[in-house]
């Protein structure tokens, strides 16, 4: 009976350190500026056209905005479109199994 527990104990460890893990405040809004900026720099680089392309701008915007959500998706995965039910589940059925 002990090494199931000493498992859980680790288990529970590791879950505590990954919680510890998230970055910073600071970090999001780094990721808010780099943004902000590369936009900006396009924008100064398509001005120098007389016509501004329509699919560079909007493939500008869509790759920077992909790119934004897929790293604060893959941060918080229980709130986007890449869930972690299925690992949630292993959790919650090894917690039934040791009752």
């Amino acid at each position: 009976m002990l090494p199931p527990v000493n498992e859980m104990f680790d288990l529970a460890n590791a879950r505590l350190l990954a919680t510890r893990r998230h970055p910073p405040i600071v970090i999001y809004f780094m990721l808010a500026f780099l943004v902000l900026v590369s936009a900006l720099l396009a924008g100064f680089g398509m001005a120098k056209s007389t016509r501004q392309s329509l699919i560079h701008v909007l493939g500008f915007a869509a790759m920077v905005s992909i790119a934004a959500y897929l790293i604060l998706d893959l941060e918080f995965p229980r709130l986007g479109l890449l869930r972690v039910d299925a690992f949630d589940q292993a959790f919650l059925e090894l917690r039934r199994s040791m009752e």
